[in-house]
């Protein structure tokens, strides 16, 4: 397990909670749109963290922070990531974990151990355009691992959201059309602005505009409870 990054103070990484954020390197997806495709590829290039150092930093920060978001890269590439999860929840801190849905047994294997209070899952479009989203070739079982870890996710897990990095030159309202069906019975779901990090201006993507996200957000609250936007000013 290679812990690449430790962000010790965020408002933003778990909704409701001051938190820091332990980044992890790696991914076995390739969007072409990541803003960490440094941290995706080269994982190398970033300084290293222990366990040790991580466990020791939140006990110093007991009282002041009172969440752990952990991110990546994918977390779920790390099939030994309980030996960190544990300590921290044995600490007492609420952990959310970011994941792109591809790894369903290690989703599962959380949930019995209850080491996750709250999962954040990718949908990253509809059935039909995913591969070209993700950046990958077909392989073999993808979209049967995706469906399972939503059911997972709605069907066990307490608390949990689905979200789309939703981006002009890639996404389209077919997206959100069969979207809707894939996650159906879903608390929340969040369509999430794409927004072009510095070193990405020359990328051929775009935001969509507010009534753009809110015509998406529209076709898909029928079938889930909550649908909300963010990163639009």
């Amino acid at each position: 397990m290679v812990i690449s990054g430790l962000q010790k103070t965020t408002l933003l990484d778990y909704p409701g909670h001051i938190a820091c954020t332990i980044f992890f390197g790696k991914c076995n997806l390739r969007c072409p749109f990541c803003h960490n495709m440094e941290l995706v590829e080269h994982p190398e290039h970033f300084p290293t963290f222990t366990i040790e150092y991580i466990l020791e930093f939140l006990k110093e920060r007991k009282g002041k922070l009172d969440g752990v978001a952990i991110t990546g890269g994918e977390p779920l590439l790390n099939k030994d990531i309980g030996e960190l999860l544990k300590p921290i929840k044995e600490l007492g801190y609420p952990i959310k974990l970011d994941t792109n849905g591809f790894f369903p047994d290690m989703i599962e294997k959380l949930i019995d151990e209850k080491l996750v209070d709250m999962f954040a899952m990718d949908i990253k479009a509809g059935f039909s355009n995913y591969l070209k989203v993700a950046g990958i070739d077909n392989i073999v079982g993808w979209q049967d691992k995706v469906k399972r870890s939503i059911a997972l996710l709605i069907n066990r897990d307490p608390d949990y959201e689905f979200r789309t990095t939703c981006v002009k030159g890639l996404h389209s309202e077919n997206d959100f059309i069969e979207i809707k069906d894939m996650i159906k019975g879903a608390k929340k779901y969040f369509l999430q602005n794409y927004k072009a990090a510095p070193d990405m201006k020359d990328l051929p993507f775009k935001s969509f505009s507010r009534e753009e996200l809110e015509c998406f957000a529209n076709i898909v609250k029928n079938n889930v409870d909550s649908v909300e936007i963010r990163g639009v000013d």
